[in-house]
């Protein structure tokens, strides 16, 4: 089981995310490319930490909303998107390239995730502009309209589940402005365990719902983002669940 955390989200002086521990524990890196946070500097770092570190490092593209943190939903339109997601793994890539290793996937962030995993104009840009930049991999949610528009373009899909999110008995994520959406630490590290050895977590109605994931997702945003990740880290080692970068 691959695990991956968003990372690189500060800009400026303006520090979000502790990348060098979460560096230490997770496979793989899902880099702001500038969109929504991170700048020049902190790309740079970011990327030179992970190679050090042997995590697969991957583009983390946004709608271009600084402001917002990237949650907030624009119509773009596709061409003026597609452009943009390449503009972004193109920046992350000389960085990469810099430090010895590569852009292995990309993976929407924030308000895009969500739209590209409803409509088809949208995710269609966003493999169009991984297609340009010539990355062949997207870490999405299985059964999403990003997933399927990923399949038929003949890029790889990655299923990637969240341990911090609640989900729905439908296999969506609670909206994060509704009570519960986020989980607290002990219930993240029991969701990321049922995920890792059983491929189900419990919906916000008790629901046991299924979903498929060969990557977990811990937002390095959140306060306890180390602790909640190393604690999973530890737990699927005690469980003898290797977890490597998903191939």
């Amino acid at each position: 089981m691959d695990l991956n955390a968003d990372l690189g989200e500060g800009f400026g002086r303006w520090v979000l995310t502790d990348d060098d521990a979460l560096l230490r524990i997770v496979t793989s890196a899902n880099v702001a490319c500038g969109f929504h946070g991170g700048d020049p500097v902190t790309l740079r770092r970011v990327t030179a930490l992970a190679a050090a570190d042997g995590v697969r490092i991957g583009a983390q593209v946004s709608y271009w909303d600084l402001a917002g943190f990237g949650r907030r939903e624009i119509d773009v339109p596709p061409q003026e998107l597609a452009a943009e997601v390449a503009y972004q793994i193109g920046a992350l890539r000389v960085f990469a390239e810099a430090a010895g290793t590569e852009v292995a996937y990309v993976k929407p962030h924030g308000a895009l995730y969500h739209r590209t995993g409803r409509d088809p104009v949208q995710a269609a840009a966003v493999v169009e502009g991984a297609q340009l930049a010539g990355v062949g991999t997207v870490l999405t949610q299985r059964g999403s309209v990003l997933d399927r528009v990923a399949s038929e373009a003949g890029l790889t899909v990655v299923g990637e589940a969240f341990a911090d999110r609640a989900y729905t008995s439908d296999g969506r994520l609670v909206p994060r402005d509704r009570p519960g959406a986020l989980l607290s630490p002990v219930a993240a590290l029991a969701q990321a365990v049922s995920l890792a050895e059983k491929g189900v977590v419990t919906a916000v109605d008790g629901t046991v719902t299924p979903v498929a994931a060969e990557s977990i997702c811990v937002h390095g945003d959140g306060p306890d983002a180390v602790a909640v990740a190393a604690s999973i880290r530890s737990a699927l080692d005690e469980r003898g669940i290797d977890v490597e970068a998903f191939s």
